[in-house]
């Protein structure tokens, strides 16, 4: 079988050698080129016709929403994001997610060189699983604005994929609780779930793993799929129908009966349902 062509886009020279080190450390995967901005790393798509890329979040002379938005319209492929963990980090990743990004890798703030190290097997086993995705070229969803009753920041809406049944009886229940849960990669097939669901859906609980600076820029992007509302949960927050509650990413949520009504209960750890 032969490797993985990868070509990887930092502006910075030292995770290039970085990135370099540890992907070409792996049998399977073989490091084509780099390229320090989206100019550079268009040529090189051209000439090198890489099955993957991986692509860093703040890119000079064009910046890598834009630069991702072009790529899959015009050549579409599996992108690896490389993002910093901060609060415009986590927004500007999500949405790369949803402009068909497949998955992302959290950079280090401080100490790059031994933060990329330790994340040595995660980047390879992403970029494999990249390399089996079947991308295909994407339009730009129309936005549009939605008035909620969440707690979030902002309200960007994307046009509903899974449209709701007008047929179908709406869910009157105050004594059930919906619990999804996902891993790195699912935060757009949870969007997904969540589009079609009516408002007087009962309560859900949501744990994604992500990291805790994404939290609520996820919350966000949930918010605004669909009919319901959806913020970080807190502690001891009652789950009431049509609101979604999203695990914080360094917290486990559970779902604990208090007397006739069901309460979120936050506990130390990554988030787990």
């Amino acid at each position: 079988m032969s490797k993985i062509r990868l070509l990887i886009v930092d502006d910075s020279a030292l995770v290039r050698k970085m990135l370099t080190e540890i992907f070409n450390s792996s049998p399977d995967i073989e490091v084509i080129g780099t390229a320090i901005d989206p100019y550079v790393a268009l040529d090189k798509i051209k000439k090198l016709n890489p099955d993957v890329m991986t692509l860093d979040v703040e890119m000079p002379r064009m910046d890598g929403l834009t630069f991702l938005k072009n790529l899959m319209r015009l050549r579409p492929m599996p992108v690896l994001m490389i993002s910093s963990l901060t609060e415009k980090g986590a927004e500007v990743t999500l949405q790369a997610l949803e402009l068909g990004a497949i998955d992302f890798v959290a950079k280090p703030k401080i100490d790059v060189a031994t933060g990329l190290s330790d994340y040595a097997e995660e980047l390879i086993a992403k970029v494999k699983t990249a390399a089996l995705a079947q991308v295909r070229a994407t339009n730009s969803r129309p936005e549009t604005k939605v008035a909620r009753n969440c707690s979030v920041s902002e309200k960007l809406g994307v046009d509903a994929v899974i449209p709701p049944n007008r047929n179908q009886k709406p869910f009157k229940t105050t004594h059930k609780v919906i619990a999804l849960g996902a891993s790195t990669g699912g935060t757009e097939a949870i969007k997904d779930v969540v589009r079609g669901l009516p408002s007087d859906t009962p309560g859900i609980v949501i744990s994604q793993h992500l990291p805790v600076a994404f939290s609520e820029s996820f919350a966000s992007h949930i918010d605004s799929a669909g009919e319901m509302s959806a913020c970080a949960a807190k502690d001891g927050q009652q789950i009431l129908p049509g609101n979604i509650y999203l695990a914080p990413g360094d917290r486990h949520l559970l779902v604990v009966r208090d007397g006739a009504r069901y309460v979120c209960k936050l506990n130390d750890g990554w988030s787990a349902g």
